[in-house]
Parts: C-alpha cells; sequence; structure tokens
C-alpha cells in the first residue's frame, strides 16, 4: 500500500476541505457567541401566536437596548441577543412582551459581562499556543535519538493546525446553513481535537522511531511508509469504535442542544486520525527529500 506516493493528492484535498470554509469564516458566517464578545442572550416561548423578529426588535430600540439580534427557535419561541443586560433591564423587557405579546416564560437568559468575554478569548488563544509549545519540546526531547528530532514535533503542529482549520472550516458552513455560533462547547471540542490529534500523530512517529533503527537500510520514504501501514488498522479501529459510533449516535440521537458540539467533535477527531496518516507523516517525507525545491520548477520535456 503506496500511501506516501499520493502525498500531494491528500495534501490538494485538504486544501479544498479548509480553503472555502475558511474564506466563509472571514466573511463573518460564524459569529461569536456570548462568551466571546460579552452580551445577554434571552430565550422567551409565548402561549399564543409569536410576533414576528421585527416587532421584537422595535420593542428592543424602545427599551433603549442596544444591537438586538432576533433568531426563531424549531420549537416557535425567539432568542434575542443583545448588549449586557442588568435585572432591571431585563425584568423591563419581560414586561413589555408579556403586555405586547401575551403571557411571556424564559426559558434561557445568559449575561456575560464585555470584559470577561475578552478574558476568554484571549485564555483560548493562549492554551492553544501554549500546548503546541509544549508539544514541539516534548516530542523534540522523547526522539532525541533519531535525526531531525524537531521535525517531528514540528509535523506534530501543523497536522494540528490542519485540524483546528477544518473544524473552523465545518464550523463556518455550518454558520451560514443552521446558525451556528462560536461558544465555551466549540471552545471545549477544539481543545479535545487538539489532544486527540497530536496522540495519533505520536503514535505514527513513535512506529517511525522504533524502524528508524530495526529497518534503517530502507529508503527513508520507504521506511515511513511501512510504519504508516503498520498503525493504520489500529488508528482507524480506535477512533471509530471507541469515539465515532458513540459520537454518531449523540448527533442523531443526543438533542439540538448538543448537536453543534457531537458534530465538531465527530468531525475533528475523524480529521485528527486523517491528519496524522496522510498529513503528519507524509510532511516529514517532504522535508527529509527537501522536495519544495522542486515545487516552481518547469519539468523539462525530453525529446
Amino acid at each position: 500500500m503506496n500511501i506516501l506516493g499520493k502525498r500531494y493528492i491528500f495534501f490538494t484535498v485538504s486544501f479544498f476541505l479548509i480553503v472555502p470554509g475558511l474564506i466563509l469564516l472571514f466573511m463573518g458566517k460564524l459569529p461569536l457567541s456570548i462568551d466571546f464578545t460579552g452580551g445577554s442572550l434571552l430565550e422567551v416561548t409565548f402561549e399564543g401566536t409569536p410576533p414576528q423578529p421585527s416587532e421584537v426588535l422595535a420593542l428592543y430600540k424602545e427599551s433603549g437596548i442596544k444591537d438586538p439580534q432576533v433568531q426563531t427557535t424549531e420549537t416557535g419561541g425567539i432568542i434575542i441577543r443583545s448588549e449586557f443586560l442588568d435585572t432591571v433591564k431585563r425584568d423591563k423587557v419581560l414586561t413589555a412582551m408579556s403586555e405586547n405579546f401575551g403571557k411571556t416564560t424564559v426559558q434561557r437568559f445568559d449575561s456575560v459581562g464585555p470584559s470577561i468575554g475578552k478574558q476568554v478569548t484571549s485564555r483560548a488563544a493562549m492554551a492553544v499556543t501554549v500546548s503546541s509549545l509544549l508539544v514541539v519540546l516534548f516530542i523534540a526531547w522523547s526522539f532525541r535519538g533519531v535525526k531531525g528530532a524537531y521535525r517531528y514535533g514540528i509535523s506534530a503542529v501543523l497536522a494540528m493546525i490542519h485540524d483546528v482549520a477544518i473544524i473552523f472550516s465545518i464550523s463556518a458552513w455550518g454558520g451560514l446553513l443552521f446558525g451556528w455560533e462560536m461558544d465555551s462547547l466549540f471552545l471545549t471540542a477544539l481543545l479535545t481535537v487538539i489532544g486527540f490529534s497530536m496522540q495519533d500523530s505520536i503514535v505514527v512517529f513513535d512506529r517511525i522511531r522504533e524502524n528508524s533503527s530495526a529497518l534503517r537500510r530502507l529508503d527513508y520514504e520507504v521506511l515511513v511508509n511501512h510504519s504508516i501501514v503498520q498503525t493504520l488498522q489500529r488508528s482507524i479501529n480506535t477512533q471509530l469504535m471507541t469515539v465515532e459510533f458513540l459520537l454518531l449516535a449523540l448527533a442523531f440521537f443526543g438533542g439540538i442542544t448538543l448537536r453543534q458540539f457531537v458534530v465538531v467533535l465527530l468531525v475533528g477527531l475523524m480529521s485528527g486520525t486523517y491528519s496524522s496518516i496522510f498529513v503528519a507523516a507524509p510532511i516529514l517525507v517532504v522535508w527529509e527529500k527537501k522536495e519544495w525545491r522542486n515545487w516552481f520548477k518547469k519539468t523539462k520535456v525530453t525529446a
């Protein structure tokens, strides 16, 4: 099974999976939730026919509340996101809703101050950065007996970045099609995928390290390909049997409140298995052979 011989096909597949979603993301198709931006989220239901979003927006503006955004739910309720509401403003809005639209029931009210939202964002970025640096150092130390040990750490981080990009890409499509938001559960899924991605890459790299001594006479590409084939069954079976089937069941039967979190985890963990085999190890071969020297050269035509 010549996996590495098709490495540029796998790189191309990853490119087309990632880039369209990231373009959507930069176009603002995945809004941040109040966990990151700060503000208030109020979900309400009504006994009678729910009001139109425009009526709710008008009521919020009459109450002097800035930046309201209204979204209807599958159960006939309404979700309103706005600037931070204290108890007085919230009660004022609920009273006005009851007077104008009939009896109003609060299903959910979340409020996060702007400063807390900024802290969550900065600490999330710090957590990802610090964990990446620690992984590079750990792998470089663990593989210190192998030539170019630092390459293994950097390749694992590049595979992790690939998986993070896949998550943001699928989430951007979810934001466009299903109104997904980047919230604290999204961050939890992201950090979980980073951990799994690193684990899968290290398993493959460890087999390469073992074979570097036992099969040191082999060409490096052949050695790495042989190592991938040896770990292929383990990687796929472990993911399918222990995680993916469970997440698939949760995605179908776990309810709408967990669906975004579960789908992000499902796609992210699949990407982690894929990247350890088809991205991280091929990067090592590209690096060893310094193939970038020939990427932009014209192919010579033989007469």
